[in-house]
Order: C-alpha cells, then sequence, then structure tokens
C-alpha cells in the first residue's frame, strides 16, 4: 500500500507540475504534507531537505548574482562581447553562444540570459539581423554551460546533495568539465553548421506597425475654455475613457507627460485608445478631435520619448498584477501601448490584464527610465540603452572574491557553502545588493521544491516504490546490457524534465537508478552523473525560464523549440552516454 500511495502521489505531482494550476513550491509541500500524514516519513525525514548544504549553496549563488548584476559587470560583458563580434558577423552566433556559456556554468542561467537578452537584440539591429536567429541560440548556451561546472546548475548542486545522503562522495566542482565542455561545444556547432537554419526568420518591422497601434491613435485639441485645462495628466477625463496620453505638443515642444503635468489650453495630445470609444471622448466640451490614424502631427517618438520594449522576467512582482492594480505608469514613469503575448497583440483595456512572465510590453517614455530599468530583476530592455559609465569597483572585488571561493572549493581548502557564504556577505556588506533585495532575488520556490523533492526520493526508498521501480525497469532493460540500462534512465530523465523542472525530475528519478545500479553491481556514481546530465540537455519544449525569456522577444512558436531542441537533445545524448561510460566506468 506504501508503494501504491507513493508512486499514486508521483503521479499526481507530474500532472499538477504540468498543469500549473499551483505553484511548484505550494505542490511539493502539499505532498510532503501527505507522506507524513500516511506514516511514510517522519516530520523530521520531511523536512531533512531544507537544512541540507545545497539550499545555502543555491541561495548564495542567486545572492552573488544579483550582486554581479546590480554593480553591472553583467552589463559590461554583455556588451563588450556584442561589440567584440560587431565586426564580424560570422562569428556572431559561436561567440555569443560561448560568453553566455562560459558565465552560466558559474552563475544563475537565467539571469545571464536576461542580461544578455538587450545586447543581443541590439547586436542584431545593427547587423540587420533578426533576433530570432540568435535569442534561442543564446538561451540554449545558458543551460549547456550549466553542465560544466558543480554550481552550475541547481539540477547539479541538488544531485550532489542526495548522493551524500545516501553515502556517495560529493561531486567534485569540475568533475565533469570534460563532458559539459563537450556539450557546450557541440551546441554551439550545431547551430553553426545547422540549427540556425531550423530556426524562424520573423522579419521585424516598425514597433508601431508590429503592434498595429496606429488605428488606435487619436489626435486631440485642448480649445480654450475646455474642462481638461487644469486636470493632470495621467488622471484626466481621457484616463476615465480608458484613453492614454502619450505626448504633448506644447508651444513647439514635444514631451512625454508625468504624473507632474497639468494639461493646457492649446495643448496638442497623443492620445492611445480603441476607435469605439471615440463617441465617448467627442462628447467633452472643448476639444477637436481628429480621426483616428492620422498622422500629420506627432510621431510616436520625440527627443524626449522613446518607444521600446519590455519584457517581464520570471519572479517578476509585477507577475499576477494588472497594470492598474501595479500603478506602473507612475513607479516605471513609461506608458504601455500594448501587449505581446504568445504570438498575440493585446491592445484593448490592458490597463486590466494580469500581466504574466514573457509577456512583452510595448511602452514610451523618456530614455532615462529605460536606463533605470537595467537594473531591474523584473524588467528586461529589449533596445539598445547603453550602460551607465560608473561602474562600482565592489563589483570587482566580488568577481575576484567568487573566483577565489571557487577555486578554494576546488581544491578542497574551504568547504563549498562556507565559501560561498562569504562571498555573498561580502556583495551585502559592500552594498553591491541591499539586504532587502538579496532576499528578494533568492528564488524560494526553488529552494522547496528541490528540498521537498530531496525528501520524497527518500520516501521512494522507504516504502519501497524506488526498489519496486528499479526492478521492473531492470527486469526488461538489463538483459540487452548495462549500457542499455543507463540509457534507459537518461531518456526517463529527459521525458520527466518535459512536464517537471529539470531538478524534480533528477531526484524523482536518481533514489531508482542508485538503487537499480546497486542490485546489479554496477557504479551508482555513473547513474548519478547520467541522471544529472540528462536533465540540463533537454531541449525539447520551452519550460525552462531561460527559454521562457526568449520566447516573446524571438517571436516563437511551441513548435519552433520542437524542430530545433529535440535534434540538439538526441545528438547531445548520443555524446554524452558514451562519454560517462568512458569516464566513469560502469563497473
Amino acid at each position: 500500500m506504501e508503494i501504491v500511495l507513493v508512486l499514486g502521489l508521483l503521479v499526481a505531482g507530474v500532472v499538477l507540475f504540468a498543469t500549473e494550476k499551483l505553484s511548484v513550491d505550494v505542490v511539493t509541500l502539499l505532498l510532503l504534507c501527505a507522506l507524513v500524514l500516511a506514516g511514510i516519513l517522519r516530520p523530521a525525514e520531511a523536512f531533512a531537505g531544507f537544512s541540507n548544504e545545497i539550499i545555502v549553496i543555491l541561495a548564495c549563488i542567486f545572492v552573488i548574482t544579483g550582486g554581479l548584476r546590480r554593480a553591472g559587470l553583467l552589463d559590461v560583458i554583455g556588451f563588450a562581447a556584442v561589440r567584440l563580434v560587431g565586426k564580424r558577423p560570422a562569428l556572431v552566433t559561436p561567440v555569443t553562444m560561448g560568453v553566455v556559456g562560459v558565465i552560466s556554468a558559474f552563475m544563475n542561467n537565467t539571469t545571464v540570459t536576461a542580461m544578455f537578452l538587450g545586447p543581443v537584440i541590439g547586436l542584431c539591429e545593427r547587423l540587420g539581423r533578426n533576433p530570432s536567429k540568435l535569442l534561442m541560440p543564446m538561451a540554449f548556451a545558458s543551460i549547456l554551460g550549466g553542465t560544466c561546472t558543480l554550481i552550475g546548475t541547481s539540477t547539479n548542486v541538488a544531485v550532489s546533495g542526495y548522493i551524500i545522503s545516501v553515502g556517495l562522495p560529493p561531486l567534485g566542482m569540475f568533475e565533469f568539465a570534460v563532458v559539459g565542455g563537450a556539450v557546450l561545444f557541440t551546441g554551439i556547432l550545431y547551430f553553426v553548421l545547422f540549427g540556425t537554419r531550423l530556426l524562424p526568420d520573423t522579419r521585424g518591422e516598425d514597433l508601431a506597425e508590429e503592434y498595429h497601434i496606429r488605428e488606435y491613435l487619436s489626435e486631440i485639441t485642448v480649445l480654450p475654455g475646455s474642462p481638461l485645462a487644469g486636470q493632470n495628466s495621467l488622471d484626466s477625463d481621457l484616463s476615465i475613457l480608458n484613453f492614454q496620453i502619450l505626448k504633448i505638443v506644447r508651444g513647439g515642444e514635444e514631451f512625454s507627460p508625468d504624473s507632474r503635468e497639468v494639461l493646457r489650453e492649446g495643448d496638442l495630445l497623443l492620445v492611445n485608445g480603441r476607435a469605439d470609444n471615440l463617441m465617448k471622448v467627442s462628447k467633452i466640451e472643448g476639444i477637436e478631435l481628429r480621426q483616428p490614424g492620422a498622422q500629420s502631427g506627432p510621431a510616436l517618438e520625440t527627443k524626449g520619448a522613446r518607444v521600446a520594449e519590455l519584457l517581464v522576467l520570471p519572479k517578476a512582482a509585477v507577475a499576477g498584477l494588472t497594470l492598474r492594480e501595479s500603478d506602473f505608469r507612475r513607479h516605471a514613469g513609461l506608458g504601455v501601448l500594448a501587449i505581446y503575448r504568445q504570438g498575440q497583440t493585446l491592445r484593448d483595456r490592458i490597463a486590466e490584464i494580469p500581466l504574466r512572465e514573457g509577456d512583452i510590453l510595448l511602452v514610451q517614455g523618456p530614455p532615462d527610465r529605460y536606463a533605470a530599468l537595467q537594473r531591474s530583476a523584473d524588467l528586461a530592455v529589449l533596445s539598445t540603452f547603453e550602460v551607465e559609465p560608473d561602474r562600482k569597483v565592489a563589483g570587482l572585488w566580488l568577481v575576484a572574491a567568487f573566483g577565489v571561493a571557487v577555486v578554494a572549493s576546488a581544491m578542497d581548502w574551504v568547504p563549498l557553502p562556507i565559501g560561498l557564504l562569504l562571498v555573498a556577505l561580502l556583495a551585502v556588506l559592500t552594498r553591491c545588493i541591499p539586504v532587502e533585495e538579496a532576499y528578494r532575488v533568492i528564488d524560494w520556490r526553488l529552494l522547496i521544491l528541490i528540498g521537498g523533492m530531496t525528501a520524497f526520493g527518500r520516501a521512494m526508498e522507504v516504502s519501497g516504490a524506488a526498489e519496486f521501480l528499479a526492478d521492473w525497469i531492470t527486469l526488461g532493460v538489463a538483459p540487452f546490457g548495462p549500457m542499455a540500462l543507463l540509457a534507459a534512465f537518461f531518456v526517463l530523465t529527459v521525458l520527466l524534465t518535459q512536464p517537471m523542472s529539470n531538478a524534480a525530475a533528477a531526484l524523482v528519478v536518481l533514489p531508482v537508478a542508485l538503487h537499480a545500479a546497486g542490485e546489479l553491481g554496477l557504479n551508482q556514481r555513473t547513474f548519478a552523473i547520467a541522471v544529472m546530465l540528462a536533465g540540463s540537455i533537454s531541449l525539447i519544449t520551452p519550460f525552462e525560464p531561460s527559454c521562457v525569456i526568449v520566447y516573446g522577444p524571438g517571436k516563437y512558436r511551441f513548435r519552433d523549440f520542437i524542430r530545433v531542441g529535440l535534434p540538439l537533445t538526441l545528438l547531445l545524448a548520443a555524446l554524452v552516454l558514451p562519454m560517462i561510460a568512458w569516464i566513469w566506468p560502469l563497473r
């Protein structure tokens, strides 16, 4: 009955992870509660995963990466890389993927992808190249680069923590760097020789035309005696009728209004709103209204206002909130013209649409507001805004300290959790990142997921579910040899990463694989590394946060990831499996 219950909970967890009806951390905690109430785990066992050193390691990596981002060093590296290849178009793909992959070997791949997003799109604009040809390779490189070191991905850290709990030696910092380097190099070679041809070529247009904004623009002149005169530009009668003032022309000067601007008689207003609401606007006395779409007047951009795109990043505070609820215009200083979501442009009543991760906002506002957003953990600017020249020296010290901690832990001079904790504390003490933001940049959902799924793996062992599954898989595959068994667990992990996160899938398969290897007298470490790497080379669907980030800016479709990622996943599997068996013998 315990086996049936554990396997039933596993199936239920996979379904809930796939449907995303509940947050992954909530699902994980519900599974733990069920295991304790059923008597399969004691409370101490259920929560033992949260006291594991892997939680400290991952939390420190999030803080360090956040500190480097705020210090602007990742911006500098990103812009330097794109300038390097700007004069050599043939090197754009390999150099961009190489730089992103190397950095992602030591930092959170989601953050690295977000930081390179703006520079890469800017490079594509200068070269006249479509961003869709480079953004997916960049995202894949950030994922593949994580296979090079222990701290490259949360999956690696989680697997290392689990094998320690069952009595196996921990994974070394660079133990699988040879395999990871081969994986990254193969990924780069795949796109240089073949993969780029499979990518879509969605030619861009003027942003206003691309989002079909022109048909929603109108011009209003504030006549003498108009009730609009004296009203705040953001809270006028026009805003009540869902019209947004994008620009004011006053005395030959054009500017974008802010929260302090008051409308005056004689102002010419460029407004954005539905055409069927114009009849309501026309009833306001003291205004002169032009037909929608008439563009004899001001354009969207002026010297004091730019039109650009913003990407809503994973874990953004505005995700789930409407523009009205977040008071976006006042806080960001930018007006939102439209929302692009999975191939659709949303323009109607956008202030009432809850934002989602991966949404692209077409915005308008002063250039200095975009510069301020470049360090935001919520939004990424998809345009070529130069980074601020004054970089904090503390950021350089943080990089140096991070390098020392990595080397020291690799040489066994300092335990890895202590080394990374000291660097994270340095980031706070040198004010590279405030304490409040340090807590905010930590992905608590991921930590709960890994801690909880580690306990679930323990439940599979004590209930006999791991032994049950291992016996069935061994019965069907073992007659074909140890290599076939290794490949079976590799494929099983890849398949489970589609409905689940990579770390969760690895932690589910790992106890089963280790039990099967132990029963047959095979090297358990070989199977652990195979399961770990299988989670990181699964590139079939765009569920990884790095892929979510480029999904909208690249104007991709779901099938684009399958068409490009499936052949690459198969190629990497064919490369990795023999290398694992060669470096870590099966017996």
